[in-house]
């Protein structure tokens, strides 16, 4: 495993604090009981092999046809997060794009997640 700083971001990594948040700040906010929603855009065979709980599951692919739905979480933070944090940047754009105004991809994504906060979820 590659080296973490102090943020726990590998080193080099181009963390944006504008459009990303650590696994670590989503892990304190959550912990801290801000009302915080983590939408997981990845496909329905990578949730099935690792997922982080209390997630809510929209396939990038499928953001369109959720938006709705998302509605609801417009008004409270939410975090985006997928594989590594590319997809999730997009869907962060995008929901951007809709209207939602506090919204940020999780820095490295669930790939991070599980090498710095809960190594019970498996590494694929």
């Amino acid at each position: 495993m590659q080296p973490l700083d102090a943020r726990g971001l590998p080193a080099g990594y181009p963390f944006n604090p504008d459009w990303e948040v650590t696994p670590r700040e989503f892990r304190a906010r959550r912990e801290s009981g801000e009302p915080v929603v983590l939408v997981d855009c990845r496909t329905a065979a990578e949730r099935a092999t690792a997922s982080i709980d209390g997630s809510v599951h929209v396939p990038m692919h499928e953001l369109s046809a959720h938006l709705d739905a998302l509605r609801e979480h417009e008004a409270v933070p939410v975090v985006v997060h997928c594989h590594h944090g590319a997809r999730s940047l997009q869907v962060t754009a995008a929901l951007r794009q809709a209207g939602f105004e506090d919204v940020r991809s999780m820095a490295g994504g669930i790939h991070l997640w599980s090498l710095d906060i809960d190594p019970s979820v498996p590494v694929y």
